[in-house]
């Protein structure tokens, strides 16, 4: 049976992949390259957005169009939300409601006339609370020089806006070893490393004894050495001090560089998020963070036009972003999303003067990434190189031109390089004796 697998969404969306890939395998499935080449195609679905869902369907079509036999099973967030929907569509034999990857290789065996034995079932509905659900840690990201690392799943927060809790369900930490073990595993493969999960600021809480996402990383850096860490998105509020000593003493092993959505800068909108900090407690954690941590790569999600923001709410945010050290922003306008308190809220904002608001904080996000890139040549960086050699990943998540063809792969590891960057904003590329063929051009 040749399966082919097509992922929407986040991180842990590809994590959840790989577990699906990875057990189907261990039970005689294939791998396709492509959905022509495949007898099966699994589609891993999104919902952060309504447009999300319409994607899902829309590919699904589309793939059926071009091969009317291919059998499709749905599986992901959106699965989970709308699984009637997808049953009745031509094409749909199976959909898990859900990222069980016990599951989704029980649905494809059965398409090749096998079930699941009883006691594999079992198994998997008594775990289906836990991470991960049934089967074998995760041994590699396939095809990928970096290696996704989830630690959790779930949220217990609220915010208006989004439906990923509706699918997720509560926040639910995986126990301490079994991270470590899998990550022991992936680090044979990838020499960096993404902690992701739904809230991974909330890891650990559910735990007993109680942990945190700070305490992780410090048994990771202890345990799994030879490997660069990498946090994935995290709330500003969440992060404690012993992360960013970590961040700041660990010489690279812990990337510096965090992603801290943001959402708005004013106040008021932040209420009606429901989000959980101030302005001022983001931004004052910040700048706590930029002057302990150096170099540091900063992100943010930030949506605009959100229901009831006014001109005063959207210059508050990018007076905001003009103050912290943003090296690159992740900028969406407002788009009502089903089964949210957010789709309801008063005061909508014309989706024109979203649209403009969400294209000026880009453009001010280019010229802040710009002018750091520029501030970063000439000076020392550490690069996971990608695919055949051609680009990597620094430390603060800058992507650089990597000269001379240098591998991206060593004894079948992905591979890290140390050197010297230089260039322009538009041309950064990494200069290292490591390998003496790298060179400006």
């Amino acid at each position: 049976m040749r399966v082919h697998y097509h992922t929407f969404g986040c991180k842990a969306n590809q994590y959840d992949t790989e577990r699906m890939r990875q057990e189907s395998e261990a039970r005689g499935s294939t791998t396709a390259g492509g959905a022509t080449d495949a007898d099966v195609l699994v589609v891993n679905t999104c919902t952060v957005t309504n447009q999300a869902d319409a994607e899902a369907r829309r590919f699904i079509r589309r793939a059926l169009r071009e091969q009317p036999d291919l059998q499709i099973v749905v599986a992901g967030c959106s699965a989970a939300l709308r699984e009637a929907d997808y049953r009745a569509m031509d094409g749909v034999v199976d959909v898990v409601a859900g990222h069980d990857p016990m599951l989704v290789a029980g649905a494809i065996g059965r398409q090749r006339g096998g079930e699941l034995t009883q006691i594999e079932l079992r198994t998997s509905l008594d775990r289906i609370d836990h991470e991960p659900v049934g089967g074998e840690l995760l041994r590699t990201r396939r095809g990928a020089a970096r290696g996704w690392l989830k630690v959790q799943d779930g949220c217990d927060r609220k915010c208006s806006f989004c439906a990923t809790r509706l699918a997720r369900g509560e926040s639910r930490s995986r126990a301490l070893p079994e991270v470590v073990a899998e990550a022991l595993l992936l680090a044979e493969r990838h020499a960096e490393l993404v902690i992701t999960g739904i809230h991974i600021g909330h890891y650990g809480i559910d735990l007993e004894p109680t942990l945190t996402l700070s305490r992780l990383c410090a048994e990771l850096l202890d345990k799994v050495p030879g490997v660069r860490f990498r946090i994935g998105s995290v709330e500003a509020t969440e992060i404690d001090d012993l992360l960013i000593e970590l961040m700041a003493t660990s010489e690279g092993h812990l990337a510096p560089h965090l992603h801290m959505p943001l959402q708005s800068g004013a106040d008021p909108v932040l209420r009606l998020m429901r989000r959980w900090h101030t302005r001022e407690q983001y931004r004052r954690r910040t700048l706590e963070i930029a002057e302990r941590v150096s170099p540091l790569g900063l992100g943010a999600d930030v949506i605009t036009g959100f229901p009831g923001e006014t001109e005063e709410d959207h210059a508050k945010t990018r007076a905001l972003i003009e103050e912290l050290p943003f090296t690159y922003l992740h900028v969406f306008p407002f788009s009502p999303r089903n089964d949210t308190v957010a789709q309801t809220l008063p005061s909508p904002v014309p989706q024109r003067i979203a649209a403009d608001r969400a294209r000026e904080l880009r453009m001010l996000a280019q010229d802040r990434g710009d002018g750091y890139r520029a501030g970063r040549s000439g000076s020392e960086a550490t690069v996971v190189v990608e695919g055949d050699g051609g680009t990597g990943l620094t430390e603060d998540y800058l992507r650089v031109r990597v000269g001379g063809g240098h591998p991206g792969k060593v004894a079948g590891r992905s591979s890290l390089l140390t050197g010297t960057l230089r260039g322009d904003p538009d041309d950064l590329y990494i200069v290292s004796p490591q390998d003496p063929a790298l060179h400006s051009p």
